[in-house]
């Protein structure tokens, strides 16, 4: 019975060896997301930096200081990094909540200059920002010997564990891979937390991952930029805004913005008397145009540009603008 238990053990060690996940950016089947891709709908607008060591087991190292909570804000690329250090920590919210939909719902972006050398992070997600809940995780990388300060790392042997992809590239997350928890509404994630992994195999500073296997990525990256660098978090699913807005007495209009495939713009007016609805489209060319003569009017999907739009309400003696975008 040992023998064969044994063999057993044998063979799922093997299976477990042999697994691999999305390769490098731009390899076939890489989940890797380009950070000029349409798919991204919003950005980071705040981050709280908690800085981390240069070297986590040498504290006199004093701690990182290339960028601060500004770089991680806005879109990936365009305001430089923010260095966390070994155990540091950033925590990010947005102007509209990540949403659990289809798909990928945010992605991470770090610098890395190559596909091979990889500083990692885990990510935590949060609906009120004192509770958070950590991504599985999964580094099957070797660990019998310590990946140098230039070491490299198998993007294939890594899975949710952000800095996977090279510069440009972010690592998606979907919402629906996390377990039920009860203080976590994954239709309401207002909160990302970046906690960089400290690449050490010793046993004193080790981080692991999900399957408790020690992570090894490079260390000790002793510099000023040492640990993982965020660029930026860029939001795919986001929570769209809905409500009223009046335009001012006369108009009221009734949707969500931004608008989803087929939203429809319900609008109500006291009084219709000489006004005319021009709908433009992000070109400033007129997209339809309508002779206002009921109280109420509503714009169908159809009616409705693709990208930014503006309603133009022209009376007589007066204009009125209501600004949108079509996803």
């Amino acid at each position: 019975m040992k023998k064969i238990i044994l063999i057993l053990q044998a063979i799922l060690l093997a299976k477990v060896g042999l697994c691999q996940y999305h390769p490098p950016a731009g390899k076939t089947g890489s989940s890797a997301i380009y950070k000029d891709s349409s798919i991204i709908k919003n950005w980071a607008k705040s981050c709280k930096i908690i800085r981390g060591w240069k070297d986590i087991a040498h504290k006199d190292s004093g701690f990182t200081t290339i960028g601060d909570s500004l770089s991680a804000i806005g879109a990936a690329g365009e305001n430089g990094i923010v260095s966390l250090g070994d155990s540091g920590i950033a925590i990010c919210s947005f102007s509209q909540p990540i949403i659990d939909g289809d798909g990928w719902d945010f992605a991470v972006f770090e610098n890395s200059f190559s596909d091979e050398y990889l500083e990692l992070a885990f990510v935590e997600v949060s609906s009120d920002g004192n509770k958070f809940f950590r991504f599985p995780c999964h580094s099957l990388n070797d660990t019998s010997t310590q990946t140098t300060a230039f070491g490299t790392t198998n993007a294939e042997k890594i899975n949710n564990l952000a800095g996977k992809y090279r510069f440009g590239f972010g690592t998606p997350f979907d919402i629906g891979e996390l377990p039920y928890y009860k203080d976590l509404d994954k239709q309401n994630i207002r909160f990302v937390k970046i906690v960089d992994v400290i690449g050490s195999l010793n046993n004193q500073f080790a981080t692991f991952d999900t399957a408790k296997r020690k992570i090894n990525d490079p260390y000790p990256t002793l510099f000023a930029s040492g640990g993982f660098d965020l660029d930026a978090i860029g939001v795919i699913n986001e929570k769209p805004i809905s409500g009223v807005d009046k335009i001012d007495d006369n108009i009221e209009i009734s949707t969500q913005n931004p608008l989803g495939f087929n939203s429809a713009i319900n609008i109500k007016l006291k009084s219709t008397g000489n006004l005319k609805l021009i709908v433009i489209d992000y070109k400033g060319s007129v997209y339809k145009e309508f002779e206002v003569n009921n109280n109420s009017i509503t714009l169908n999907p159809s009616d409705i540009p693709f990208g930014f739009f503006i309603l133009k309400f022209a009376g007589k003696n007066s204009y009125y603008y209501y600004k949108a975008i079509k996803l």
